[in-house]
């Protein structure tokens, strides 16, 4: 979850208009031209290095942040609300620039951590441990008041949730494979797809939750206003642009003391109020970097669905699949072409919060028309990674996860389940538990 202020808009402290908001979102949001640069952000959890089901107090965690942060690194360095280590690639030109980067920087991150007894782990959301928070800032005090206000989700979101993003950019403004209509449609249908490939969290309070992504879950939770996309019937542009302004404000800024958390003020209320004050630039970029789509274009497209995975190399698969799917036009179209068919069940309803984001989530790749869907685009993916650049080790890793998990119709939350129960006794425990699924006390039967 990336807290970063947007430059979105990059202009001076000065209130806005509805207008100007609309114009300003419009215009900047989604920059086009060619697919040149390529980025990631990996979010790591961080537990004992040796036994990751014990706690790691705040004190010790704040000693080795304050270490990491005299490690020189290229990529960026945030710590989430929960204390997840969270590393942002600059921009690459190329995949195994990207890679090549943000390797190095785990290497030296894994290495400042062991001096503590810490180690990074790749899970979508903490199957160990209760929502805690390790941030104190007014952001985070404000939007951990916001969400409580729609239930347990958004804490558990904040604290105990990671994921792989991949960074792409919004593509040619002219038609075609990569052009930015088609990359913003795909990325929303497709997507469901990447959840059900790579869904790592089917776990919370060491129990089966009944989803193979409860991280997901979690997003879905949050509710549309916040985590929703858009609709998909018209231009992206416009369709961002009124997301923005009729999305709810979750904090209104103060210099000094608590943030106020207003309850049902949209952006565009804001606007044509000017109340609590005039809402100003700043204000536009920070309400944007408050909402967390699936797909989020901030200039380029920032896909956000895929869990973090397992292995200290396990986040290059999600990252190299991506990349071949959406910056190869061959396996672009072909990609599109699979998908469309599937894409029937979304219903028209925006992602995530339709039957076919709902599947991949709870289902993953047991799902028939998802599994399948998931092996063509995999070996789409393997045909184009050769020509964008990849190494033998790169493909030969995606090729392993193919077999490993894609062809098997598994993902890596199904380890996690046969190390909880055994893979005989999964589906008995599952069938015995009702099929309720349970989630921090709460029923989340849909």
């Amino acid at each position: 979850m990336s807290d970063s202020v947007s430059d979105c808009t990059e202009q001076p402290r000065s209130a806005v208009t509805e207008a100007e908001v609309e114009a300003l979102v419009r215009g900047i949001c989604f920059k086009t031209g060619p697919p040149r640069t390529l980025g990631v952000e990996v979010e790591w959890l961080v537990h004992e290095l040796r036994s990751p089901r014990l706690p790691v107090t705040p004190e010790r965690l704040e000693a080795a942040y304050a270490a990491l942060r005299t490690v020189p690194l290229r990529s960026a360095l945030t710590v989430e609300p929960g204390g997840q280590l969270e590393l942002s690639s600059p921009p690459a030109a190329s995949l195994m620039e990207c890679i090549g980067t943000v390797s190095a920087d785990l290497d030296a991150t894994r290495a400042a951590l062991r001096e503590h007894d810490l180690g990074l782990v790749g899970i979508g959301n903490d199957p160990w441990h209760s929502p805690r928070r390790f941030l104190r800032q007014p952001r985070y005090d404000a939007m951990e008041a916001y969400l409580d206000r729609a239930g347990p989700a958004g804490r558990a979101m904040m604290c105990t949730s990671a994921s792989v993003q991949v960074c792409l950019d919004a593509g040619y403004e002219e038609p075609g494979p990569l052009g930015h209509g088609r990359r913003w449609w795909l990325a929303h249908q497709l997507g469901a797809v990447l959840v059900a490939v790579f869904a790592n969290s089917p776990l919370a309070g060491r129990e089966p939750t009944g989803w193979l992504s409860t991280r997901q879950l979690l997003w879905m939770e949050i509710g549309a206003g916040r985590a929703g996309a858009p609709p998909l019937d018209g231009d992206p542009r416009a369709a961002w642009a009124r997301h923005v302004l009729d999305a709810p404000v979750m904090c209104v800024r103060r210099e000094s003391g608590p943030w106020d958390v207003p309850d049902g003020l949209t952006f565009r209320d804001w606007a044509r109020s000017q109340a609590p004050r005039p809402p100003t630039h700043e204000d536009l970029d920070y309400h944007l970097t408050t909402l967390f789509p699936p797909v989020r274009p901030r200039g380029h497209l920032e896909l956000r669905m895929m869990d973090a995975q397992p292995g200290e190399d396990g986040w290059i698969v999600p990252l190299a699949v991506t990349a071949a799917l959406f910056d190869d036009p061959e396996a672009a179209e072909t990609a599109y072409r699979t998908v469309k068919p599937l894409a029937e069940r979304a219903l028209g309803l925006p992602a995530p919060h339709n039957p076919l984001w709902l599947d991949a989530a709870r289902s993953g790749l047991a799902d028939p028309e998802l599994h399948e869907v998931a092996m063509e685009c995999f070996s789409a993916a393997l045909e184009a990674l050769p020509r964008l650049g990849a190494t033998t080790e790169v493909t030969q890793a995606v090729a392993a996860y193919h077999d490993r998990y894609v062809a098997r119709g598994r993902c890596p939350a199904d380890d996690l389940l046969d190390e909880l129960y055994g893979t005989d006794l999964r589906r008995s425990r599952l069938r015995s538990s009702g099929g309720t699924p349970i989630l921090h006390g709460k029923d989340i039967r849909t």
